[in-house]
């Protein structure tokens, strides 16, 4: 079949890598405008455009999706079916345009977490299992009828980092998959069945670590923010002035909260902050302005024995 690939992370590379070593045709690749990022502010291109340009596969990035340019150019490509993976929504006029339809790969199982960030939501909220899902595009986001979906356990260590990753090789095969049953006429869709559930964009009122909230679930942000955006926490040093953290890596302890002191360090080794039950180690952290580094390495240049927590 002949397919256009939507996409733009690095996320989506590995599933138009399997398109490519697969029996069907990519014959374009749609993802965003270069544009500016990081401190310099220099232009950057999205992880498939260097897929699609190392691979010498022809190449469009709409600024508006429902230009006539842009509208007539997917036409001419004279497409089966269209792919989208982690992608700006389409409007009906794209989607709609294929003979076999759009569809999507999410990192869910649909109905739960639909929205842009399903793999930090699923590990926040204690998720045991997760997956993924390709199913058609409607006029609704992440509603449309499923077409295959494959699971898998959430480890109990598992980052979102770690997740991410294994999800993409798991969708890498179930987008195969699913064109396959597609072009054969054999793979029909379904309504999605069961509790919805979102799994909004992640802003930075949450990654601010709660410490009303138990020590597992404090764990369970760090785990879900990890290594980006990464939770976030703010202490209060010797002069009264506060200093922000990100954290990368704890540990839900059996120690029961102290209410007479919350944040335990003992200047060598040991940082730990009380949540409503248990403490929670630190194991991996960066000061404001500082690179990242072990809890033992940052006790070794920073006194903080008489630092405390803000909350």
């Amino acid at each position: 079949m002949r397919i256009v690939f939507f996409g733009t992370p690095d996320f989506a590379v590995e599933s138009l890598d399997a398109i490519m070593h697969s029996s069907h045709k990519v014959v374009a690749v749609v993802t965003v405008p270069d544009r500016p990022a990081g401190r310099g502010q220099k232009t950057a291109s999205s992880a498939v455009k260097e897929y699609a340009v190392a691979h010498n596969l022809p190449l469009l990035q709409p600024e508006r999706l429902r230009s006539e340019e842009f509208i007539e150019a997917l036409r001419k490509l004279q497409a089966d079916c269209f792919v989208v993976v982690a992608f700006r929504m389409l409007p009906e006029c794209v989607w709609a345009m294929p003979p076999l339809g759009t569809f999507n790969l999410h990192a869910s199982l649909l109905p739960r977490y639909r929205g842009a960030a399903p793999i930090n939501w699923a590990i926040i909220n204690g998720e045991q299992k997760t997956g993924v899902t390709t199913f058609m595009l409607n006029h609704r986001i992440d509603e449309g009828g499923i077409l295959l979906q494959e699971s898998t356990p959430i480890a109990t260590d598992e980052t979102a980092g770690s997740l991410h990753d294994r999800l993409a090789l798991m969708g890498r095969s179930l987008v195969v998959r699913t064109l396959d049953g597609l072009e054969s006429g054999l793979l029909n869709s379904h309504p999605q069945e069961g509790c919805p559930c979102p799994a909004p964009k992640i802003f930075k009122d949450d990654t601010r670590i709660d410490l009303t909230r138990t020590a597992s679930e404090v764990e369970h942000l760090v785990r879900g923010l990890s290594p980006y955006p990464s939770a976030t926490l703010t202490l209060r040093n010797k002069r009264s002035e506060t200093v922000a953290f990100k954290i990368h890596s704890c540990r839900a302890t059996n120690e029961p909260t102290n209410t007479a002191q919350r944040l335990l360090c003992d200047g060598k080794n040991s940082l730990k902050i009380a949540a409503s039950d248990y403490f929670v180690e630190i194991l991996e952290l960066q000061m404001a302005g500082k690179k990242k580094n072990t809890t033992a390495d940052f006790l070794r240049g920073t006194d903080i024995t008489n630092w405390k927590l803000t909350q």
